[in-house]
């Protein structure tokens, strides 16, 4: 009876503390929406509401991703893209710089080290992209002639930058916390956060478009179909794995002189998750942001003419798009997996392909595999992305989410779910070898 008592306080304990993570995360996100409403002094928030409104290009996607606070131009504005970028740049070098690879190599210690290195590098570009944003709005007037900015001077500039460099380094610290304390990757928890934040004003906005007749019933209900079935198709595509059967050889003793162990080589289809989307949409976004920000004059009359070619809804668009998402695929995946380190990390640990030989050949034959599964994925997020662009500009319907925002929300989903079902794993799994202690005892 005592003993059933004790297990079941033990339990009790051990969901007490998936509990306090999840009520830690839920705390941080509350913290993350009320920030986003602390404006920076000195503009005028009515003109800049309208300012990214009418806008486009990268500002209506960072204002999304930062969950409306590029548009009260809060001390959030920046979200956490200047840390992603920090990030990946700092990935990409180093498995391009000899030292940072060596730093790589050395466990928690280079880890520590590139971690740190990413946060000097937030600083830096969240420094650098504040001055851009306020030295820009102070020459900027919404629609009506209203200036964006009171007071503009040097003032202001500096306002901004302290500000929006806080901000930013605010949610890193908050996302690691997230990370640290609560549960799933914070900072990706941050971006999902701010892209739900506008889902309710959607949705109520489109059930108000088919309530006044200018979206049909029949043109709602097939849009929601379409909706759940292409996130069923991202779920569906984020969990396939192409595995490779392994043998592992290891010693034994005793007569047989080694015992053979299969297992299996995992390999993602989407190696490279969201990174493509995001820098394809980047780089086909930033004409149109510069034609808004710097001005119609005649020394940007090209640039205009790009942006009216590359416009969403136009077949240049849709092309260049879907090249730069398989152009970046390829290349973020080339950098985040090395088939060759893959193949002496089995080679050492005694492991081997049926049928291919260690070392080289075997480092030849996963490239050969990852190759053809980075087309297919590639090919899955073309697909995705350009979806709900032909819903809202061929069907006109307002589809809030975009295809990097949907996978981003899926792909953070599945994350969360997994740990919390990871953690009440291994408590059962805990309770069951504490139950076989003392049943030796």
């Amino acid at each position: 009876m005592a003993q059933a008592k004790g297990n079941a306080l033990g339990a009790l304990g051990k969901l007490t503390e998936l509990r306090q993570r999840i009520f830690f995360v839920i705390g941080a996100l509350v913290v993350f929406r009320l920030g986003s409403f602390i404006p920076v002094p000195g503009v005028n928030p009515e003109a800049m509401t309208r300012l990214i409104q009418g806008g486009g290009g990268l500002l209506n996607m960072f204002n999304m991703f930062s969950g409306g606070s590029l548009q009260r131009f809060s001390v959030f504005a920046l979200g956490v893209v200047p840390y992603i970028s920090a990030s990946i740049v700092v990935q990409m070098m180093g498995s391009v710089v000899p030292s940072l690879q060596a730093l790589r190599k050395e466990g928690e210690a280079g880890r520590r080290t590139m971690t740190m290195y990413t946060r000097f590098g937030t600083v830096g570009l969240s420094a650098f992209q504040a001055f851009g944003i306020a030295a820009a709005l102070q020459s900027q007037t919404a629609a009506g002639g209203a200036p964006v900015v009171y007071t503009p001077g040097f003032g202001f500039i500096l306002a901004s930058v302290v500000g929006l460099t806080a901000g930013s380094m605010f949610l890193m610290w908050l996302g690691e916390q997230i990370t640290e304390r609560g549960i799933g990757n914070g900072i990706s928890l941050l971006i999902f956060a701010g892209i739900v934040a506008g889902l309710p004003g959607a949705v109520s906005n489109t059930l108000g478009m088919a309530s006044n007749g200018e979206l049909s019933v029949l043109r709602l209900i097939m849009v929601v179909g379409l909706v759940l079935a292409v996130t069923a198709f991202v779920v569906f595509m984020e969990r396939a794995q192409r595995r490779i059967t392994v043998n592992y050889a290891r010693r034994s003793g005793g007569q047989r002189a080694y015992m053979n162990q299969t297992s299996h080589l995992p390999l993602k289809i989407n190696m490279s998750g969201v990174i493509p989307p995001i820098f394809a949409s980047s780089l086909l976004m930033f004409p149109a942001t510069a034609v808004s920000w710097f001005g119609a004059g005649h020394q940007s009359r090209w640039l205009q003419g790009l942006t009216q070619a590359i416009a969403p809804g136009q077949p240049l668009y849709e092309i260049v798009y879907a090249v730069l998402v398989i152009v970046f695929a390829f290349f973020y995946t080339a950098i985040v997996f090395n088939s060759q380190e893959t193949a002496d990390n089995l080679k050492r640990s005694g492991a081997l392909i049926p049928g291919i030989r260690p070392g080289r050949a075997t480092g030849e034959y996963i490239d050969g595999v990852m190759t053809r599964l980075t087309g297919v994925g590639a090919i899955y997020l073309v697909l995705v992305c350009l979806v709900p662009t032909f819903m809202q500009n061929y069907w006109h319907v307002p589809f809030y989410f975009g295809g990097t925002s949907l996978l981003i929300i899926v792909v953070v989903v599945m994350d969360f779910t997994a740990q919390v079902q990871a953690h009440l794993v291994s408590h059962q799994y805990e309770s069951l070898l504490k139950k076989a202690n003392l049943r030796r005892n």
